[in-house]
This record gives C-alpha cells, structure tokens and sequence, in this order.
C-alpha cells in the first residue's frame, strides 16, 4: 500500500476507536476525520465536500421535515387503539396488527420520528390495560427499523449510499430498488417478531410504572425544614404514615439512618426523608408544607399545578454524556427537576446531582407542561414523553401531511420527479400550509445526521482513492473467495452488520461503500447489488440499545435491560442477514 493508503487507514482507525468510545457527537469526528484528510493531501477540496452538495443529506433533511409536521399534528395519534383494541392482553395478532403498519409507514417516514410519535401511544395504552409496554416497545422498534430497509427514502442510510452511488458515476438508488432484498428481510424478520421474539422478551417494569404492578419504583428525597409545620411532629402526626401510594421508607438524621421508619418516630428539622412510590402522587410531597427538596442544587419545588411528569432519554450524542446533573446546571439550562435516573431496569442508586449520565438513561422529571415542546428537538434527547396525561390527538392538519406524504411517493414510485425534488417540495407544502413555522422545520432537522451524511463522503472517497479499498478487497476475495460468492457477500453483510452495531449506521455504510464495490469489481458481481446488501445491513441494527436510535429511545420507557437486546436481537439478525445474503446472491 502506499502511505497515502495507510495514513488514511491510521486515520480511519482512529476515527472508528474515537466513535466505538463515544469520545464526541459522531458528526464532529466523522468530520475531523475528513478535515485531517484534507489537511495532509490525501483527498482534495472537491473531494472533501462533495457531501455537501450530494443529493442525500438534503433530501434527507427534507424528509425530516415532512416527519417533523407528521410529529407536530399527532398524525399516528388514533393509530394504535384502533390497532390493538380495547383488549387487555397482547397476542400474536393484537402485535401484528402494530407491527405491520408500523413496519409500512417506515418505509415512507424516517422510522426515528415514528417511533418518537408511536412510543407514548403505545406506553398510554399498556397503562390503561395493565399491560408490560416490553412486550411491545422492543418488537416496535424493530419493525420500524425493518420497515425502513423496504424503500430507498426509509432510512438516511439508504439515501447515503443513493448519493455515494451517485457521486461513483452511476444512477442513484429508485424508491424501490431495494425492496427485492430489503423487503424478503422485513418480511421474515417480521414474521420471526410476532411468532418467536415474544417467547424470548420477558415482562419489564418500564420507567413510568411505580411501586406496583403498574407502576414504577421511583424514589425523591425530602427534607423537614427547620422550625416548620413538621418539626417535632410524628411521622403519624405529620400525616406521612398513610400516603396513597407513597412510602416514607428511611430518614438520614445525622449521618445514621432509621429504617424501617416507625409511626411514632419524632421528625426534626433537618431531617432527610427518603420515599418511593407511584410518580403521579410524589408531586403531593413537593406541596406538602414543612417539607421541601433535600436536592435543592438542581431541583425545583413544585408549588402550582403548572408543572407535571415527563419521561426523558438520553442520546448518545447528547451534551448531557459523560456529566452529571449538578456539573450540567440542568435545573437552569433545562427548567426541570430530576426526580429519579433509570438504567437498564433499575433506578441508578445514589446522589442524584453526582450520577454521571449515560446514552439511554431515562430521566423522570418535573417541569413546566411546555417542556416537551421546548426540548424535543434540542439533540439532547431521543425521546420526550408526558407521563400520565393523555397523549395528543390528530390536529385538522395532519390531512394535509398525509396527503402530501402519499402524493409524494406516488411520484417517486412513478418517477415523474428525482426523489430530492419531491422531497423538498413536501417539506415547502409544510411551511406553506402553516403545518409548520419555519423555526420548527429548521428544529426538526437533525443536523447533526446532515453533517455526518456531509462529512462521511470524504473519509470513503479517500478510502477508494488511496487504493486501500482494494487493498482490503482483495484480502477479502482470497480469504473467502474458496468459498465462492456466498462467502464473499456473507463476509461484505456480517462485516457491516458488526460495524454498524458500534458505529452510527451512516458511518458504517460509509467505510464498507467503497469496500464492497471493489469486491464486486474484483469478484465479477454487480455492484449495485452489493451496494444495496450494505445499504439494508447497515440499517439492520438490533443487538445493542445504542447501535440504533430507535432501540435507545425504547430502552427506558420498556424497562429492557442489555441482554434483553441480545436475547431477541441474535436470532433477528441471523435471519435478516440470511435473507440479504440470499437476495444479494440472486441479483449479483
């Protein structure tokens, strides 16, 4: 190899180890990665941005417009009791008629937004039938994420490698070109989570289930002010032996603790008082007169009914990563109260002010009702969900983007119009049709996914300029070319299945693009069939909360725990990367 070739592999290395360890946002290293590239002449200017100008990331920002004004109007908001019923059981056929659906309109909206609108309709209907939301927020997200593989407009990662296709010298990706391969893995890997994936998914507490059967254990730390109306009183006395739903269960005095706490136990001031119970009714607590907040550093007392519960995950892109919530200031920046942190099923034990916040952490907290419009597009969470009000309903626009959603496919599926321009001019009927104001649109579009779809397209025209991508191909071809052209696409789907599991999707598609087309030159097999196989896989990420967007915005608000993801995530990805394998084989 020449040293262009092993600069740019040191490089690549090193951005791969700098994503795996999440050491900053994705976009930030994809795009020093390219800049560094820049820098030491391996690529030229041309080279180094074509991103920017490539069709891809801009029809994927329009499309993100066109699911911001489906979010906003509540357009999947009667979907799923008409789905699931008023039954209080989940079955084989109440969760294929939630999943098929869900899987179809995936394939038309980005499955991120989908899940984001789908994941309090689904909780608020477990809720009311006393229903574990495990049983069904894991399976959604995977369905969703399948869905997304049918269709070129589905993902972001089909539209990269539309626009890699593009920028090689060849057509870009038609709506359905993929469909023939990622169509036959939707639908066995559909058909495997509703037959075999509900067996493997025990029941979880998810995060807004409290002490009981349906609710879950959260915990808020109150403290008995000096000379107030509670001090020298018993906990009788005091009225906090028989809360409904609420259970004092110790009080720190002095650095030693009393536990279990008896009725007549005298309260003085100063006193920490730890309770647990249904997070609806800790509220109460926050209003009762001689207690106030024992985490005054980042919690607000809650005095009015202006304010209310809200269940909050954590991105593994956000600012909040790696901090805790006193170094964060996130009372001030945020206008929230950190009631309880969840990880992994369990409530994160400890000083709430001192925990170090982790990708997918959910976060139980108490703000202003306007919080989720405020922060549900910050980047700084996956998901923002009311807890225990009713989630919105279909507003009189979401006609409107379900009209100019269907048009827009027709199109594309009739080829009247490139996919890029009917994208945008669904995000402008958006603007123009007052769905949305234009500060929304432009908050509804992740710019962080722009700039690393942007970005990304330098560090691959580096790894195929340089030569490295045939160097690495011709390493795959002799390894697994005794085992003919089944081994060799088996080895392009696993390598990218495995890539895409530590890395953002966009980036493994990327790194694998240029890889795969030189096996396909050096193999004789087509190279857009090869290109669709790393389009698919590179989307098929279900072993891990955080190797898709989708499954860390459900790991709180299902309770699942990690193994949970490999339990139903093996058998899923072995069958999905059969069937792309096969498909491949078939068109190569």
């Amino acid at each position: 190899m020449s040293f262009d070739a092993w600069l740019t592999l040191a490089i690549v290395v090193l951005m791969l180890y700098a994503l795996v360890r999440e050491v900053g946002p994705p976009a930030a290293l994809v795009l020093a990665a390219t800049v560094t590239l820049l820098v030491a002449d391996v690529i030229d200017e041309g080279q180094a941005f074509a991103g920017f100008s490539n069709p891809a990331p801009i029809t994927v920002a329009a499309l993100y417009v066109l699911a911001g004004g489906a979010e906003k109007t509540g357009l999947m908001g009667p979907l799923v009791d008409r789905l699931l019923g008023s039954t209080g059981r989940v079955g084989r056929r109440d969760l294929a008629r939630l999943l098929l659906p869900s899987a179809g309109i995936s394939g038309f909206i980005n499955n991120t937004p989908l899940v984001a609108m789908l994941i309090p309709e689904v909780t608020a209907w477990c809720r009311k039938r006393k229903v574990s939301p495990s049983r069904l927020l894991l399976p959604l997200s995977y369905a969703a994420i399948l869905g997304g593989t049918v269709t070129v407009i589905g993902t972001s990662t089909n539209l990269v490698v539309s626009g890699l296709l593009e920028e090689s010298g060849r057509d870009p990706l038609s709506l359905f070109e993929i469909t023939p391969v990622g169509g036959v893995a939707a639908l066995l890997g559909l058909a495997l989570l509703v037959t075999v994936i509900p067996l493997l998914l025990p029941e979880r507490r998810s995060a807004d289930q409290a002490f009981t059967d349906q609710m879950r254990e959260f915990v808020v730390e109150m403290e008995v002010a000096p000379r107030g109306a509670l001090d020298g009183r018993s906990v009788e006395g005091a009225g906090l032996r028989h809360l409904e739903g609420v259970y004092l269960i110790e009080i720190e005095r002095d650095g030693r603790m009393i536990a279990p706490v008896s009725p007549t136990t005298e309260l003085r001031g100063g006193d920490r008082l730890t309770f647990v119970g249904q997070a609806d009714l800790v509220v109460d607590l926050q209003r009762t007169s001689g207690l106030r907040s024992a985490q005054e550093e980042h919690l607000l007392a809650i005095d009015s009914p202006q304010h209310t519960f809200f269940e909050a995950v954590i991105g593994g892109s956000s600012s909040l990563v790696g901090r805790n919530l006193r170094d964060s200031d996130f009372r001030a920046r945020y206008g929230a109260a950190v009631v309880a942190i969840h990880r992994a099923g369990t409530r994160v034990a400890g000083k709430l002010g001192q925990v170090e916040l982790r990708p997918g952490d959910t976060l139980l907290l108490l703000a202003g009702r306007d919080f989720r419009a405020r922060w549900r597009e910050s980047g700084d969470f996956l998901l923002v969900a009311r807890l225990g009000g009713p989630p919105p309903s279909a507003t009189r626009r979401a006609p409107i983007v379900g009209i100019t959603a269907v048009v827009m496919i027709g199109l594309a599926a009739l080829e009247v119009l490139p996919i890029l321009h009917l994208a945008l001019i669904a995000a402008a009927v958006m603007i123009v049709a007052r769905v949305l104001t234009v500060s929304e649109a432009r908050q509804a579009i992740d710019l962080d996914v722009i700039v690393l779809i942007a970005a990304a397209f330098g560090v691959g025209a580096a790894i195929e300029e340089t030569g490295l991508a045939s160097t690495v191909a011709d390493g795959l071809v002799d390894g697994l070319g005794p085992l003919g052209d089944l081994g060799i696409v088996l080895g392009i789907v696993v390598a990218t299945l495995l890539l895409t599991e530590v890395i953002t999707n966009n980036a493994a598609a990327v790194v694998i693009f240029p890889i795969g087309l030189a096996v396909a030159a050096e193999a004789g097999l087509d190279p857009r069939a090869i290109a669709i196989a790393i389009a698919v896989t590179a989307s098929s990420s279900f072993l891990t909360p955080l190797g898709y967007q989708t499954n860390t915005m459900v790991y709180g608000p299902g309770g699942y725990r990690f193994g949970d993801y490999l339990r139903a995530g093996i058998p899923l990805s072995v069958m999905v990367v059969a069937a792309i394998t096969a498909m491949t084989l078939m068109l190569a």
